[in-house]
């Protein structure tokens, strides 16, 4: 023990004033700094996928597709994700509550289709940011390049925050733009982005038909539904049948190598019997109910990458079947040139949530 206590160390206002005037320095230095520091954070990041720009398309202007490539529940698997607005393109939302992955909502503010996607994260916030995808096509496969901003005003502190956490939000958006690639190139490759596709509500029609099988080409099913529309047409005449609209083709399946379909024409009148086991035509109804329509120009051979392209849009949208395909011949091939040939191709389709 000291005898003594130690001498006091003297506190004037010369030592204050010191002290003071290095954190006014200070202070000053970081607002320097923080005024100097980007207004913006920005960056844009690519990727070149195998798969047509409509497919890629499909998985950012739907949220809910988005959330295949990049979901919030893989970082917060206990957050609240809910959807609200129209299910694709402007004005869809997606928000979003967990104790990790924090709150947000992100809204599609402008949406042109196979081209570019705009969003806004937390708009009207103080955190308010956006993106954007432009999609630039090149042979066999389309570029993506995804874009962040985040303006931080003046708002010093936040210019700091984002000096830190820019490369780490770039290295998140590079790896789901990479999720995005794989989920893309693992989707049917045939490119639906030139067909006209409308979504329908057909009443089922009334048909005399034959079911038949060929070969899955142009030729034999052209053949085999010129067979059976004869003896359909034969046994509407013996029955005092009307033909009330175009024929049509139901798939039914595919046995190894022979399609099997019933071959229709829709009709009006009374029928004497249940069918006509003679001719091997039955009557019944044609499919039903929310569908997909499709409408085809030009020869019966262009069929086949018709259907192709719609199972790609099918699959690319996650829209579910409900039923079999079918065809309606609305051309006369014995009077319109093959090139000017319509047919309307049907898939019945789920509803959407």
């Amino acid at each position: 023990m000291w005898n003594n206590p130690p001498p006091a160390i003297p506190f004037s206002g010369s030592n204050v004033h010191r002290i003071l005037y290095a954190v006014g320095l200070l202070i000053a230095l970081l607002i320097v700094v923080g005024v100097a520091l980007p207004r913006h954070a920005r960056f844009v990041v690519s990727e070149t996928m195998n798969a047509p720009a409509a497919t890629v398309f499909a998985q950012l202007n739907d949220l809910r597709r988005t959330q295949l490539w990049s979901d919030v529940a893989s970082t917060d698997p206990n957050a609240d994700v809910t959807f609200s607005g129209p299910a694709r393109g402007t004005g869809a939302t997606v928000t979003w509550n967990g104790a990790i992955a924090g709150s947000g909502t992100q809204t599609i503010v402008e949406s042109r289709p196979h081209e570019y996607l705009e969003t806004l994260i937390n708009g009207g916030e103080p955190g308010e940011s956006r993106t954007g995808f432009v999609l630039v096509p090149e042979p066999g496969a389309t570029r993506v390049e995804w874009s962040f901003e985040h303006d931080y005003g003046y708002n010093l502190v936040g210019r700091y925050v984002g000096a830190v956490v820019t490369g780490i939000i770039r290295r998140d958006y590079t790896e789901r733009l990479a999720a995005l690639r794989e989920l893309a190139e693992s989707l049917p490759s045939a490119d639906f982005g030139r067909l006209a596709i409308e979504r329908v509500m057909v009443e089922p029609q009334r048909i005399a038909y034959k079911t038949v099988q060929s070969a899955p080409d142009a030729a034999s099913i052209s053949e085999a539904l010129g067979g059976a529309y004869f003896d359909v047409l034969a046994f509407m005449d013996a029955q005092g049948l009307r033909q009330v609209g175009a024929p049509v083709a139901i798939a039914r399946r595919f046995d190894g190598a022979q399609l099997r379909f019933d071959a229709g024409i829709p009709f009006a009148g009374d029928v004497g019997g249940a069918d006509n086991p003679a001719a091997g035509v039955n009557v019944g109804l044609t499919p039903g109910g929310p569908s997909l329509r499709v409408r085809h120009v030009g020869p019966y051979r262009g069929l086949a990458e018709t259907h192709r392209q719609i199972a790609a849009y099918l699959a690319a949208l996650g829209i579910e079947r409900n039923g079999n395909s079918w065809e309606s011949y609305v051309s006369d091939p014995t009077e319109v040139p093959q090139s000017d040939l319509v047919t309307y191709v049907y898939y019945p389709v789920r509803d959407e949530p």
